[in-house]
């Protein structure tokens, strides 16, 4: 969800050891139990409890991002709040569960790809990417039935503004939203045919996502004052007729009254025809173009300057990504990890679980007790035990914060073995105990936060390390194709 490493990744102890990325403690390390059932909710067979990773060495899921891409939701941005549903797609969104045999073994879910609905500059899986932030969704490891035998990875685009950015996919291909997230479910990563009520709420929750607000842009587009000279400059070129085709310039696939997006598909000598992105807060979309080759605007201009012949200057190159960033800004873009974000993304889970419950929905409340308990694991992971020795002090506040969240752990279970048995009555009593029992686990959350890997300082230190082991476990041959990306 939005305060947790990508994909429900867990951020704990450097598990990237020896050439295995160990993904996720609640996967790789979690007892065969009833949490497995939750991928029932997409109406596919229970598979059974897995505990091997699938992504080869080398593979980076971003575990170590301690600043989040922050949310902004369309509903709560006019004053209301998040559906039910919205949430139910939100937690699903964030659930290996819902996806093939494959990505729930790797711990993998949309969110891996998309951080908390926006990119994951970082996603490198080798054999799947050719550089950090792109991924090919036609590969073997997740569907050998996809496999179509080429590198071919392509960037993952954020999915702010996603209501309003059709059709869908690099190529365009899909005009329905709806019928993109089920091909992504079930032909890219072999997932389940997911129900009608999951496919209802990943959709509401994408169209739910907004762009980060630009107090640099009016209504229309334009650029409020004040503006530098060389903005302005930018702006005025970004405008211009093209000297060698004057019917065109940059604003007409970009234009600024329509989010600068014209939901067309060109060829702009890049291998092959894509849709136009949007240039709404692109300033946190690198890398750039659909497979990644460009790391910032400087490059991508100078690609539009020789390609298509424009004549710019140095200054100009320099006065439109000037003005490229001006317009693909955003407030507040990340925001840091703590101890508050994981407890209210929780409690959200929570309130779905709760309404599954009542409704004696076993699906949704199965699906929700896998992802809080997923949740509820990768928390403690934050707290690191004695061994770590890359965290000091604290050691009593640390241990005791996982004794409370491994005590919420075995709630949780409880609640998905009545669930899963249709024992709603008992799944209710078992609820109201994890909720009396959130308090008392807050406040030893909050007392070891600082010995914490929600402390920047700890963080750093810890995935340094973490880092350090993944290095002396790459294959040479792969760190040398990842030069983005140590």
């Amino acid at each position: 969800m939005g305060i947790k490493t990508p994909g429900s990744q867990s951020v704990a102890l450097g598990i990237k050891v020896l050439g295995l990325v160990l993904i996720a403690s609640s996967v790789a390390a979690a007892p065969p139990g009833p949490l497995a059932p939750a991928a029932s909710i997409a109406g596919a067979p229970v598979a059974p409890p897995v505990t091997t990773t699938v992504l080869p060495p080398g593979s980076e899921l971003g575990d170590e991002i301690f600043d989040r891409p922050r949310e902004v939701f369309r509903s709560e941005s006019r004053g209301g709040h998040r559906s039910q549903l919205v949430v139910l797609g939100e937690v699903a969104f964030n659930s290996p569960a819902i996806l093939g045999a494959a990505a729930r073994r790797a711990g993998v879910s949309c969110n891996t790809c998309h951080i908390n609905g926006t990119t994951n500059p970082r996603l490198y899986i080798p054999g799947l990417s050719t550089v950090s932030g792109t991924f090919d969704t036609t590969g073997a490891i997740f569907n050998p039935h996809a496999d179509d035998g080429v590198l071919d990875p392509l960037t993952t685009p954020s999915l702010r503004g996603a209501h309003s950015l059709a059709p869908y996919g690099h190529d365009g291909r899909m005009l329905s939203l709806r019928d993109f997230v089920r091909n992504v479910i079930s032909n890219e990563f072999a997932g389940p045919e997911p129900s009608q009520k999951l496919l209802d709420a990943l959709v509401l929750y994408i169209e739910d996502i907004d762009f980060l607000p630009n107090p640099r842009l009016l209504a229309d587009g334009k650029l409020a004052q004040p503006t530098s000279e060389s903005e302005a400059r930018g702006e005025a070129l970004f405008n211009r007729p093209f000297t060698h085709d004057p019917s065109s310039s940059c604003a007409t696939c970009h234009p600024p009254h329509g989010l600068f997006v014209d939901h067309q598909q060109h060829n702009v000598a890049s291998g092959g025809t894509f849709k136009t992105p949007t240039l709404i807060n692109a300033n946190f979309n690198g890398p750039y173009f659909h497979d990644g080759r460009y790391v910032n605007y400087a490059q991508v201009v100078a690609h539009f300057d020789r390609e298509f012949y424009l004549g710019l200057t140095a200054q100009d190159r320099r006065d439109l990504v000037a003005y490229l960033q001006a317009i693909g800004d955003g407030e507040q873009p990340t925001e840091p990890d703590s101890v508050e974000l994981r407890l209210r993304e929780i409690a959200d889970i929570v309130a779905v679980l709760d309404s599954a419950i009542a409704d004696h929905d076993a699906q949704v409340s199965l699906l929700a007790t896998n992802t809080v308990d997923r949740e509820l694991r990768d928390l403690a992971e934050c707290f690191p035990e004695p061994r770590n020795v890359n965290v000091s002090g604290g050691l009593e506040a640390r241990a005791r914060a996982r004794v409370m969240l491994k005590s919420l752990v075995l709630v949780v279970r409880q609640i998905s073995v009545a669930s899963e048995h249709m024992k709603f009555d008992e799944a209710a009593m078992q609820l109201a105990a994890f909720k009396n029992s959130l308090a008392p686990a807050t406040e030893a959350l909050n007392a070891g936060e600082p010995w914490s890997l929600f402390n920047r300082g700890n963080h750093d230190a810890h995935f340094a390390a973490v880092r350090a082991l993944n290095r002396a476990s790459i294959d040479p041959r792969v760190r040398a194709r990842r030069p983005d990306n140590d």
